[in-house]
């Protein structure tokens, strides 16, 4: 895969060092999944879709969202590149609503489509709850790079304003949420993203710079929620850096919240949502399943 592939596929590391020694994402996209025990539309649109997975037993079984990463772009990824994490957590004993999503090129992704589908997708579960064995009780979302900040953002939104595009009336309460290299503060990642991305994307995301539309790069952005209701965990490889997260982390801790974080230091961008990788084994499972360990 060249380098410049690579580079456009996800959000990914600008270390070269760190090239050298990731997995890119088309290898995760090959990993072993477990097939879906459903595949439902939580929209119209044919990319509304999630896969529900269900563990062994009768349930009623926790549940998490699982929402992949791409640059919040149209050809990067799907819910492909998550199938194989939501298939280890299945196999953990959770339930797994592993989702699709428009996306920048996608009719009516962005703002607010994108943000949108997002909620309708985590409220589809109320739906999903009425036929299958899961419980409502304890919800938790873990999302990858564009998708750590949807996690975030997800248990972030019940404090939105009523006037705003994105907010629902009802939004499902999100118990743990645990985001997994990507951000969760949009305006210092334009500019940077179009060197992780290979092209701006933030911007065409929220209609807009920061400049242009401050109302809604707030509204995106979970820091600006905190302190919210549900646990949080960031997970740090290289896209979310580590200032990045200590600061998101302060923000919190001066608001009165505690975050957890996992600096991980051997593994990419790729490697840390790869249930055969060692970094994968050795520091991210452990930490995701504590994490989802206080959501029961």
């Amino acid at each position: 895969m060249k380098l410049t592939t690579w580079i456009a596929a996800l959000l990914v590391s600008t270390s070269a060092a760190a090239f050298a020694q990731n997995m890119g994402p088309r290898d995760v996209d090959a990993l072993p999944a477990s097939a879906p025990t459903l595949i439902v539309a939580y929209g119209k649109d044919p990319l509304q879709t999630g896969e529900l997975r269900l563990p062994a037993g009768k349930g009623p079984f926790p549940v998490v969202i699982v929402i992949h990463g791409g640059c919040w772009t149209k050809g990067f990824a799907t819910k492909k590149n998550t199938a194989p994490l939501a298939s280890a957590l299945t196999a953990l004993g959770y339930a797994t609503w592993n989702i699709e999503y428009r996306q920048i090129g996608d009719p009516g992704a962005g703002w607010p489509g994108t943000f949108q589908d997002w909620a309708a997708a985590a409220d589809y579960l109320r739906i999903l709850a009425k036929t299958q064995p899961i419980s409502l009780k304890h919800v938790a979302v873990i999302g990858h790079s564009a998708g750590a900040h949807a996690a975030l953002w997800l248990a972030s939104r019940s404090k939105l304003p009523a006037s705003s595009e994105i907010a629902s009336k009802d939004p499902l309460q999100i118990d743990t949420a645990i985001a997994i290299d990507g951000p969760g503060e949009l305006t210092p990642f334009v500019g940077f993203d179009a060197e992780v991305c290979g092209k701006p994307v933030i911007a065409p995301l929220i209609g807009g710079t920061p400049a242009e539309q401050p109302k809604r790069y707030d509204e995106a952005s979970p820091i600006s929620a905190l302190p919210v209701a549900a646990r949080e965990f960031l997970i740090a490889s290289s896209v979310l850096t580590p200032e990045a997260a200590e600061h998101y982390i302060s923000v919190a801790s001066s608001k009165g919240q505690s975050v957890q974080l996992l600096k991980v230091k051997e593994g990419g961008h790729f490697d840390i949502i790869a249930p055969n990788s060692k970094a994968w084994a050795e520091q991210v499972e452990p930490f995701v399943t504590n994490a989802l360990r206080t959501s029961k």
